[in-house]
């Protein structure tokens, strides 16, 4: 009797000759660390668990996983060698970026080439001459609808906003995205400036965007030193209205800094993973509290809004992986979206994009709208993407084609070289 069940029953073994290799390619160094540093240590944090378990199951094997990490200083030449170091030298399975000017169309061709499975926090790099990148975990820019949107219903007094952010391939989608939810939002744009990645001294802006008397200041998608000076600099200037901003990484600093009232007043789209709100059962992100506490255990005062991401979309691609039974990145893909949906960290959502980026490959849901009541950051409520999304598609496409940001007009541009 043992002996038919040991024949009937498959033997699971760990393969510790030859590791599972997953490629991390995004800027580790400059201004963008904060999106990809801590991503980085939420791998590692994910990887260390998975391995803990036994690793990753495939077939009859068990494979024990290695992060393998490749700084691209946000420098297009740098990200192009780093993906070919780590695709033909390392043998990733693999490649999980931040995007943007790290995936230029050189890299994509060279993706293409390798039918690499690349997952990117930036939905707005999707097209369909890249079908192998996806957007399992964030759906940048277009959750920052549901932020508005919030403004909108809870604080109706709110009439007029001014904006800026940094001009690149993160501050103009989510400039377009901004236009659209304040126009469906019925919020007049009294203000809006785009400032150099460069700049350093923000006391003109700030002063240029008051000059109208806003009820909200909106930093878009601005990076975290962006984010800090310009806070300050609107807190210093006495401003009384509410803050709008994608990300508000080490928000505690700004509380210090300036009040906890001031702050009180400021909305953003990422929660601390020790919110209670993430105990919600349609949340699918595995242990939140713990993940959060663990994480600030070991990288002490790094945490930002990325730093769940990356694992996020790893742990989907581990299912799909365990589920295809193989690494071959078709399979796996068509596996991660088998039924046209998927388990979004934040619930239920659909693989969608086809009308914006050309192609079904940003998984999109609810998304948390974020508030710092008594110096924390936490969820005021989940906000439906694709609600909005029903309603309004028509003005953030109108919004998206102004900035020529359209996948058709990018694919245009970078054939003419531009």
């Amino acid at each position: 009797m043992s002996s038919a069940l040991s024949l009937a029953m498959p033997r699971l073994t760990i393969d510790t000759k030859k590791e599972l290799k997953i490629g991390f390619l995004a800027p580790l160094s400059g201004k963008l660390k904060a999106w990809a540093e801590p991503g980085y240590h939420g791998c590692v944090i994910w990887k260390d668990r998975v391995n803990a378990n036994g690793g990753v199951r495939v077939g009859n094997w068990r494979y024990l996983v290695d992060i393998v990490a490749f700084d691209t200083e946000f420098k297009p030449e740098i990200a192009l060698k780093g993906a070919r170091k780590l695709v033909l030298e390392d043998g990733v399975r693999l490649l999980t970026m931040l995007g943007g000017n790290d995936f230029t169309r050189p890299v994509r061709d060279f993706v293409n080439q390798q039918r690499m499975l690349v997952t990117t926090l930036l939905p707005s790099d999707l097209s369909p001459d890249a079908p192998t990148l996806i957007a399992p975990s964030e759906v940048h820019p277009i959750y920052n609808v549901t932020g508005v949107d919030w403004l909108k219903r809870h604080q109706p007094q709110i009439k007029t906003v001014a904006m800026c952010a940094q001009d690149d391939a993160l501050g103009l989608p989510s400039i377009a995205t901004y236009r659209a939810a304040f126009e469906a939002a019925g919020i007049e744009l009294v203000a809006e400036h785009l400032f150099a990645a460069e700049t350093s001294d923000f006391s003109h802006i700030v002063e240029k965007l008051m000059e109208q008397s806003p009820d909200l200041l909106c930093w878009d998608t601005a990076y975290e030193p962006f984010v800090h000076a310009l806070t300050e600099e609107a807190f210093k200037r006495g401003f009384k209205g509410w803050l709008l901003s994608c990300t508000c990484d080490d928000y505690r600093e700004l509380v210090t800094k300036t009040s906890m009232e001031f702050m009180g007043r400021f909305v953003f789209q990422f929660p601390d993973f020790d919110d209670p709100k993430l105990n919600d059962p349609r949340v699918n992100f595995v242990e939140p509290n713990s993940f959060y506490n663990e994480f600030c255990s070991r990288f002490p005062g790094t945490w930002s809004a990325v730093s769940w991401e990356y694992a996020s979309s790893l742990e989907l691609w581990k299912s799909a992986v365990e589920r295809a039974c193989t690494f071959e990145p078709l399979t796996v893909l068509a596996m991660m979206k088998l039924g046209g949906e998927g388990k979004h960290a934040f619930g239920d959502a659909i693989w969608w994009g086809r009308e914006l980026f050309g192609i079904d490959n940003a998984l999109v849901g609810d998304w948390p709208v974020v508030t710092i009541q008594d110096g924390r950051a936490r969820i005021v409520e989940f906000g439906s993407i694709t609600k909005w999304w029903s309603a309004h598609s028509a003005l953030l496409i109108k919004h998206m084609r102004e900035l020529h940001l359209m996948w058709d007009q990018r694919e245009e541009l970078l054939a003419n070289g531009r």
